[in-house]
């Protein structure tokens, strides 16, 4: 049995497409949009969709015996240092796997948790006692927070959407390895649709390096998408990164390759390239207007609930309207 969600602005291609599917496949309509694969989909008044998974929070909570623990405002403490070395070994490593499994999966309708879960995520081979009370930790802000998820937004048809993508990294953020975490978030109009947090695999030698590395990942991404909105003839406007880095920035626009720039000419080049072709914008932004540090490093409470409506993760309103 698979799962399949048809969608389209034009009723009737919509109808078209399902009776073409129906001729081929046992098809059963279940209709409107409410629940799939776990996700729970809200048509607001405003006709805008808000997408949560309440009940895999709930199962989560059951699970660890956590129904009843204490709500708390942010995922992870703006101090929180967790060491892979220890003897504290958690009892049962299974769980922490299992719970772990769960957890990415919720990152899908609730992208502000994405950094505290990467962040537990690199103990899954050897489940340690003070990652498990991180762990509980991500699952007192959730059960705070059951009721909210991503927004989107509708937007208006025939005009071209914009394209806007911000990129940050965390320059030898992990005291273990001194490897950096990089982080993006993609808008297409005014929707988030893509996002990451990740720990790169090699050492950075200075910040401009990580930052540049997480601007190099981002234009491979928007490239994608810029290649996926071109084959239906999806209007957009060109695409534009914004990065707090002065020094990546300005290589970006205008790389000028020395001896400190030449062990990382290979995303030099891949950026500049798409500059060039006016492909691409790249920007700088205040530290402060850098929404994608929600997914690079730990914050205050009040910085982190800021920048969780700037990812578009709102509540459910105490009523929604069906269309």
């Amino acid at each position: 049995m698979d799962d399949i969600i048809i969608t389209g602005s034009p009723t009737n291609l919509v109808h078209h497409l399902t009776s073409q599917l129906n001729s081929k496949f046992s098809l059963k309509q279940l209709g409107l949009l409410d629940y799939f694969l776990g996700i729970e989909v809200k048509t607001l008044r405003d006709r805008s969709l808000l997408l949560t998974q309440r009940k895999c929070i709930r199962d989560l909570l059951q699970k660890t015996s956590m129904s009843e623990a204490q709500p708390i405002s942010s995922p992870i403490a703006s101090s929180c240092k967790l060491t892979k070395t220890g003897s504290d070994l958690f009892s049962d490593p299974t769980l922490y796997r299992s719970v772990e499994g769960a957890l990415q999966y919720s990152t899908i309708t609730r992208p502000e948790i994405s950094y505290s879960v990467k962040r537990v995520c690199q103990f899954m081979a050897n489940p340690l006692d003070p990652p498990w009370t991180a762990v509980k930790r991500i699952l007192r802000y959730l059960k705070g927070t059951m009721l909210h998820g991503l927004h989107l937004r509708p937007a208006a048809l025939g005009k071209p959407y914009p394209l806007r993508a911000l990129c940050d990294a965390d320059w030898a953020s992990d005291s273990e390895d001194r490897r950096s975490t990089s982080g993006s978030a993609i808008y297409f109009g005014p929707n988030l649709i893509s996002w990451w947090s990740q720990k790169k695999q090699v050492v950075a030698r200075s910040s401009t390096e990580a930052e540049y590395q997480s601007l190099a990942q981002t234009t491979a991404e928007l490239s994608w998408i810029q290649t996926l909105l071109t084959e239906p003839q999806v209007p957009f406007i060109t695409p534009i990164i914004f990065c707090h880095n002065q020094r990546a920035v300005a290589i970006a626009n205008n790389p000028v390759l020395h001896a400190r720039t030449k062990h990382m000419d290979i995303d030099i080049f891949f950026v500049r390239e798409k500059v060039l072709s006016k492909q691409l914008v790249v920007h700088h932004i205040l530290a402060l207007d850098q929404w994608a540090d929600a997914l690079t490093k730990p914050l205050s409470p009040t910085r982190f609930l800021f920048l969780r409506t700037k990812l578009n993760v709102l509540e459910t309103p105490s009523k929604s309207h069906p269309p």
